[in-house]
């Protein structure tokens, strides 16, 4: 009894600790997972603001937040940084012009509009003319459109003071496809072919929508995560691709499943065994106490029976010498008869029922032949029948078990005996046993008053009584069916029963064939 309550709190216990492991490695999986997919959408998008301002295509909003969360977070200049700081001073445009013409200083500067564009015009002594634009520092062509790319490069404009311009992997993870609408890659800007075509999917919602964010798998297995703008200018591609394989991203994020999985397979045995030895230790207490119980109610039981065994033999040899006249006389020592054997009946039980409990109750297992077996219970029973006006009748009866058959007809007797009480005069019990399978199943069957649905699933307990002043009446002190369950369990069976108020009861049990 007790090893399986320590079972089912070492159960409970690991259970307990194994939704907390989950939740904690399920928690950190999922934490490293998402701030990847983060990392790599920004990554993405900060890209793409890159290629737009490359192309000289005007900027979606969300690229330009993508550029200056990118540039917060990394705690490093963006690549487009010089797009959203203080429009440039004449000093300053005129540092970055000398940088690049790289010979002298300039001999004017003027402040125009060119194309929309303010700039600075630096001329120098020899006639050369270098166009600055004054909100993005880039050195434009004549008619103050094209960004130029001389042998002097621009001064770079920090987003903030001593802020290092480093080499991201991220970034040069991501790989850059320029479509046309028909998916065709224009030209490969990447220093290596790209792993996968371009997802014509992916550019299709993007030419309709705008832009599109995807992930797809390669015929490998390996994942790569898309992200499709269409361009803002009429000419060049009309859409670009960017993509980053997440080959790398999904090793370690197998790595750390299996660290986790390692991790928590030790986590859990260790666990188990200290809810093993804590469920033996919280039950320790009361093990010992119904250890104790069972040995008292054991002793008293034995004890009892000798004083019943002589008070009921003392009671038979005053009744013999008892004059046939006395008829009070005999009616007390009728009594004293019945309550003996009441009594003894009672002691039999609760020295049964301790011996169940304790596993110490010998069982003779052995073949038995259902249908002469159970069509000597039938004939027994059947007499007592006979006196209350109630039929007892064995329909068809067949198989073999192995049980012990003593306690066998007890179970049987206990359930006719039931059946018999709560069956008026003129009723009927029916008595069965068929195969089925590797199992016999029994089934007692009678007409009598029936068991109200709320007392059903009780009446196989200790002491419990459908209606308690019924059963005071009758000596019963509510413990057959519950003996009749122990027994039938102890032989490897199962025990149950149906039944309807005003349409009788079946009680059935089920025992191993041979």
């Amino acid at each position: 009894m007790f090893r399986g309550l320590r079972l089912q709190l070492t159960l409970l216990y690991t259970l307990a600790a194994f939704m907390l492991v989950a939740l904690v490695g399920g928690g950190a999986y999922l934490v490293v997972a998402r701030y990847f997919q983060q990392v790599t959408d920004l990554a993405l998008r900060h890209k793409m603001a890159h290629e737009f301002n490359a192309l000289n295509a005007p900027l979606p909003a969300d690229l330009v937040s993508a550029d200056r969360d990118w540039s917060l977070i990394r705690n490093e200049p963006g690549l487009l940084s010089r797009q959203w700081t203080a429009p440039l001073s004449e000093a300053e445009a005129v540092k970055r012009a000398v940088a690049y013409h790289g010979n002298g200083a300039p001999e004017r500067v003027e402040r125009e509009e060119k194309r929309g564009r303010e700039v600075y015009e630096v001329r120098f002594p020899d006639g050369a003319k270098v166009i600055v634009d004054r909100s993005s520092g880039a050195i434009l062509d004549a008619e103050g459109g094209t960004e130029r790319r001389g042998e002097h490069a621009p001064l770079p404009t920090p987003a903030a003071p001593g802020a290092p311009l480093a080499y991201d992997g991220e970034l040069a993870a991501i790989f850059v496809l320029p479509l046309d609408t028909s998916g065709q890659v224009l030209f490969n800007p990447n220093p290596a072919a790209a792993p996968l075509a371009p997802d014509r999917q992916a550019l299709e919602a993007a030419l309709s929508q705008g832009s599109d964010e995807r992930t797809v798998s390669l015929s490998d297995g390996q994942r790569v995560r898309l992200l499709t703008y269409r361009l803002t200018r009429a000419d060049g591609p009309a859409a670009l691709q960017l993509g980053r394989v997440l080959s790398d991203q999904d090793r370690v994020l197998w790595q750390l499943a299996l660290g986790l999985l390692v991790l928590g397979s030790l986590s859990m045995g260790l666990l188990g065994a200290a809810s093993w030895w804590l469920a033996g230790r919280a039950l320790r207490p009361a093990q010992a106490a119904w250890e104790r119980q069972q040995r008292f109610i054991a002793s008293a039981s034995h004890e009892l029976r000798t004083p019943l065994t002589l008070i009921r033999a003392s009671a038979e040899v005053a009744l013999r010498n008892v004059a046939p006249e006395d008829a009070d006389q005999r009616e007390l020592l009728g009594d004293v008869l019945a309550e003996s054997d009441h009594m003894r009946r009672l002691v039999d039980d609760l020295l049964t029922l301790s011996r169940l409990d304790s596993g110490q109750l010998p069982l003779s297992l052995a073949p038995v032949e259902v249908s002469p077996f159970l069509a000597e219970v039938q004939r027994q029973v059947a007499r007592l029948g006979v006196e209350r006006g109630v039929t007892v009748m064995l329909e068809e009866a067949g198989g073999e078990v192995c049980a012990d058959v003593d306690r066998l007809r007890q179970v049987l007797l206990i359930i006719l005996d039931n059946a018999l009480r709560h069956t008026p005069s003129g009723g009927r019990i029916t008595l069965a046993a068929t195969p089925r399978g590797r199992e016999v199943r029994f089934q007692v069957t009678d007409t009598g008053s029936g068991i109200a649905p709320e007392h059903l699933p009780h009446i196989f307990e200790r002491f419990y009584r459908v209606d308690p002043a019924r059963g005071r009446a009758s000596g019963n002190a509510g413990l057959g069916l519950s003996i009749a369950k122990a027994l039938i369990t102890a032989m490897g069976g199962q025990i149950g029963a149906s039944s309807a108020p005003g349409q009788g009861t079946t009680v059935w049990f089920t025992l191993p064939g041979r």
